[in-house]
């Protein structure tokens, strides 16, 4: 080979090298992109349309604290333990339900929905699960004869409605928190691609194929 054919090769050889440097740099300015976007994704929620359906149950949570919980006692009475709670004979159900349905159902879903974060989503869902158990069970258990064989007042439209937006927020917190799960996922897969196509570049460089 004569000193200008290797002349000739020398600059090519030095143009391949930095082609190939740059796709390396782009590929890790491409890899930090998706690692930010998927640190993103795994952290935060998008409850979309959603939001409307939760923040509407929320509102019937709080409505159905003032309205009658059983008898004369409303879900506030039932909730603080006052005489009119006290004087319905209002049972270790009832008052397990009200008070999740306060943390769980209007605290950190409301948390939930303002702040978009993933693990209180999870909690809501936890939650107003539990709280939706315990409400039917409350249902039950107005309706059945206690000590002595006494009979109180059946459930009322607060404990009703109660336990129905109960139901209807664990519906949709686990449509929101699966939905979040499939993007993170989708964001996974992508990254995994690139990592693939990366490595696939390399090695067609390393052995010199095309």
């Amino acid at each position: 080979m004569d000193a200008g054919t290797a002349a000739n090769h020398e600059p090519a050889e030095r143009n391949e090298g930095s082609v190939n440097s740059v796709e390396s740099s782009n590929f890790e300015q491409f890899r930090d992109d998706l690692d930010a976007v998927e640190r993103r994704i795994a952290g935060e929620i998008d409850p979309g349309v959603r939001a409307m359906v939760v923040a509407g149950a929320v509102f019937v949570l709080l409505l159905s604290l003032v309205l009658p919980h059983a008898g004369g006692a409303r879900g506030f009475d039932v909730l603080l333990g006052t005489e009119a709670a006290r004087m319905e004979h209002i049972g270790l159900p009832s008052r397990i339900f009200v008070w999740f349905l306060v943390v769980f159902g209007v605290g950190f879903s409301t948390l939930a929905l303002m702040t978009r974060r993933w693990f209180l989503a999870w909690i809501a869902v936890a939650g107003t699960a539990i709280t939706s158990v315990f409400g039917v069970f409350s249902i039950w258990h107005r309706q059945t004869p206690g000590i002595n064989n006494y009979h109180g007042a059946g459930p009322a439209i607060g404990l009703i409605l109660g336990t129905i937006a109960a139901i209807v927020l664990t519906f949709h917190w686990i449509r929101v928190v699966w939905s979040r799960t499939a993007l993170q996922l989708a964001a996974e897969e992508q990254r995994r691609n690139a990592s693939i196509a990366a490595e696939e570049r390399d090695r067609r460089r390393l052995t010199g194929e095309k």
